[in-house]
């Protein structure tokens, strides 16, 4: 019979394998899980930013993924088509060794699964989760084709609909936004392959990243995309479009006895600030430090990862909404704080960078105690 794995992790996404890969890299064994039967092809997330960069740095995943990646120079802000203030960050001054990147996710998760490889970790594909149990001794994880797997320590990065969040009963607050985001990844000619873009348009914020080549990600609520484009940037191949619904929630615990939350299980906001992706793999890493303690001896060191976490993950969603809401509001007020904030905060830079920091990832310290 096989070694029962320290740590079970439930998930596959960037999270689940970076946890899989931080723990690996401290000697804890793994068994990883996911209910797809291949690795997703599509990517929600597209930023990575300076914070996971440094956490990502002694795995060598950091440099295949800046091998890669387009680097962000620049975020331009425009009010009805007309410009109002180019960011330009200063990283020195931010305090980052790296730049904001743009990578596809999907390509991000294929830089962690083949350093889990060369480690000798497998994800393992097609298993899905019914529910989770535990005992003071183990928990025990219930497949949906009636497997069961027992583990001292479970992991869930299971995504927002997570299986383990809810067999485990643990609340979920928060709010949603009624009206769909529309998404789009499409050729344009027209916006600098190095540049954010967004325009405040009258019904709403319009939102140009660069993908890959010549393909940019775009969103917005309310008028179809391709109804915003700016004046001169010609369309071309339409790669993918996808709609979704906006909501802001924070489980109420991040662990109970022997089961931890990550990712989207543990919180969930909008992509506005690109921080998704990029919280939950500070997550992995918080937990990869605190469940190997644990296994070692420090049997208050899984409760301590929500002590950690929770403060840290709340203030982000808290955060986001509030930028998300600025960018969200149509309202006279809001219009007029669009038109004119940008131009005059641009001239103080210690502001600038405040904000800059919650997309950079940098608004905090990563703790491990």
């Amino acid at each position: 019979m096989a070694a029962v794995p320290p740590v079970l992790i439930v998930g596959a996404g960037p999270v689940g394998l970076a946890a899989a890969l931080f723990l690996t890299r401290r000697g804890v064994v793994v068994r990883i899980l996911d209910a797809e039967p291949a690795p997703r092809t599509t990517s929600r997330a597209l930023g990575v930013n300076p914070r996971t960069l440094d956490l990502l740095e002694e795995t060598g995943v950091t440099d295949a993924i800046l091998a890669e990646a387009q680097p962000i120079r620049a975020l331009a802000l425009h009010h009805r088509g007309r410009p109002l203030a180019k960011i330009t960050p200063d990283w020195t001054a931010l305090g980052a060794r790296h730049p904001m990147v743009i990578l596809p996710q999907a390509r991000s998760e294929a830089l962690f699964i083949d350093a889990l490889s060369r480690l000798g970790v497998q994800v393992e594909r097609g298993c899905a989760l019914a529910s989770i149990a535990q005992t003071c001794d183990a928990a025990t994880a219930v497949l949906v084709d009636g497997q069961t797997i027992t583990a001292p320590v479970v992991f869930a990065a299971d995504g927002a609909h997570s299986v383990a969040r809810r067999s485990l009963e643990i609340g979920f607050p928060g709010d949603g936004w009624p009206e769909p985001w529309h998404l789009m990844d499409v050729d344009l000619d027209g916006p600098p392959a190095d540049e954010g873009w967004i325009d405040f348009q009258p019904d709403g914020g319009f939102i140009c990243l660069p993908f890959s080549g010549r393909s940019f990600r775009l969103f917005a609520f309310g008028r179809p995309l391709l109804e915003r484009i700016p004046h001169g940037w010609r369309v071309g191949e339409i790669h993918w479009r996808s709609e979704f619904r906006i909501s802001h929630r924070i489980a109420e615990r991040l662990t109970i006895g022997r089961v931890a939350l990550g990712g989207d299980a543990a919180h969930i906001h909008s992509p506005v600030g690109a921080r998704g992706m990029n919280l939950g793999i500070e997550d992995a890493y918080v937990f990869a430090a605190c469940a190997a303690d644990f296994l070692s001896g420090e049997t208050d060191r899984l409760e301590s990862y929500h002590g950690l976490r929770h403060p840290v993950d709340a203030a982000v969603v808290r955060n986001v909404r509030a930028l998300t809401g600025f960018i969200r509001n149509t309202g006279p007020v809001a219009e007029l704080a669009k038109r004119t904030v940008p131009p005059i905060a641009i001239r103080f830079p210690p502001l600038i960078n405040r904000v800059l920091g919650i997309g950079m990832g940098l608004d905090h310290p990563v703790r491990l105690r």
